[in-house]
């Protein structure tokens, strides 16, 4: 039985990153379901995960096609959620049981390992709200995967910068 690993994607320009990620751990036989929020498939178009990954991609809570609700039957048999990019909004939802949408309400019902792949402005990575989420998550045994150092999208540089994906899918492989 293949293993299932969920990836969340959020509204960071990395997202395109995350599509990477999902071929390198369907190569390494992993069952990848994606999880996209509404300001992701702004960026990244769900077909470009439903090609790579062969399965459905979540990207609300309304299009459930069986009777019990998807996020619960996806949490018993997934042992790890990554959440790669995640934003600053999405890290401050998590720390904050705040479940507004597929992606959020499915962090909340998932009993396994999280791990985190943060990707933003340097700025925004240093805010003291972002820190105090970063915080709360850790203390709740949320695993970080980064952010590292170097040049963003805006083309500032500094702490925020989404960790490279062979770095990524080294951390999942250990994990499962």
């Amino acid at each position: 039985m293949r293993k299932t690993v969920v990836l969340g994607v959020t509204g960071s320009i990395a997202a395109y990153k995350a599509a990477d990620l999902t071929s390198q751990l369907v190569k390494k036989g992993m069952d990848v379901v994606v999880i996209m929020t509404s300001s992701a498939q702004k960026l990244v178009c769900p077909q470009t995960f439903l090609t790579l990954s062969r399965n459905t991609v979540i990207t609300d809570l309304w299009t459930m096609p069986d009777w019990q609700p998807g996020h619960i039957e996806l949490s018993d048999r997934a042992k790890l959620l990554v959440i790669a990019p995640c934003t600053a909004n999405f890290i401050g939802k998590l720390a904050n049981g705040i479940a507004d949408d597929a992606l959020s309400t499915y962090a909340l019902s998932h009993t396994g390992k999280i791990l985190v792949v943060p990707a933003m402005n340097p700025k925004m990575w240093k805010n003291p709200a972002v820190q105090r989420n970063v915080t709360i998550l850790k203390g709740g045994g949320v695993e970080f995967i980064g952010p590292v150092s170097g040049r963003v999208a805006c083309g500032d540089d500094g702490e925020g910068r989404m960790e490279d994906v062979s770095a990524i899918l080294a951390k999942i492989l250990n994990e499962l």
